[in-house]
């Protein structure tokens, strides 16, 4: 891909000049740290509450690793769409609104260098943000329970999600590249979140669809056998450059 590593070096200074990569970290490490520290001490919270308020109770689960986990797969997944959302639905729709995109590839630099530029640059600005949130949820539960999680399951939970994300990258990245509008190609993301979201609780095609890395993430975090998910690791796995391919070809028959 002719200039991608002059585009890559642009974007990633793209992502730390207009404060991106910070505010995305931020976000990841505040829900990082929130998840340990909600399913060590929600039990606690609401049993005073109901002390002070005449007997009013809630059922809640005991502290354990399993909570920790699931507190920190939920918000990271959910949060880390949306700011997957965010950081893609402008790549391309911006830069073809404001005609930057043409000026661009005047220059000996390929359509596909472009695309493949803002796509690892945003995958590196999500990665970057999962490994500090996941990090320090990684300590805290460390200091809150008396065993942490095993690091080797831990990391392959970290990674899963983080490749759960990227998707959501490259399903925003075509939108983006199929419309002129941010928010449309945000609109294109987030019905894809949804729809995918309702395929994936169908047996049979459910495991293929990338929610269920998260009940492969989980597994892996606590050290249990995921089973036979061979086959739709690797689905997930192809899914991201066969949608970069996809959106190579809408972008490449683009008058800019």
């Amino acid at each position: 891909m002719m200039g991608f590593a002059v585009l890559l070096g642009k974007e990633l200074r793209e992502q730390i000049r207009t404060g991106r990569l910070i505010a995305v970290a931020a976000v990841f490490v505040l829900f990082g740290v929130l998840g340990p520290l909600t399913d060590r001490y929600m039990k606690e919270l609401l049993d005073a509450v109901g002390s002070q308020t005449g007997g009013f109770s809630i059922a809640v689960p005991p502290p354990s690793l399993a909570g920790a986990a699931t507190q920190i797969l939920k918000n990271l997944s959910q949060f880390g769409i949306i700011c997957a959302l965010l950081l893609a639905m402008g790549s391309v729709a911006w830069e073809k609104e404001r005609g930057t995109a043409g000026l661009i590839l005047t220059k000996p630099a390929s359509r596909a260098a472009f695309l493949g530029a803002k796509l690892v640059a945003i995958s590196l600005n999500l990665a970057v943000a999962m490994v500090l949130g996941c990090g320090l949820g990684y300590l805290y539960t460390a200091l809150l329970y008396p065993e942490p999680f095993g690091a080797g399951g831990y990391l392959a939970m970290m990674l899963t999600l983080w490749w759960m994300l990227v998707i959501f990258v490259a399903i925003t990245l075509l939108g983006s590249t199929l419309t002129r509008s941010a928010i449309a190609a945000a609109g294109i993301g987030l019905v894809a979140m949804i729809v995918l979201g309702i395929i994936g609780s169908l047996p049979v095609v459910g495991p293929y669809m990338p929610s269920s890395l998260g009940t492969v993430a989980m597994d892996l975090c606590l050290g249990k056998d995921p089973g036979n998910v061979a086959g739709p690791v690797l689905f997930n796995l192809a899914l991201v450059p066969v949608l970069f391919g996809i959106t190579w070809f809408v972008f490449r028959r683009q008058e800019l």
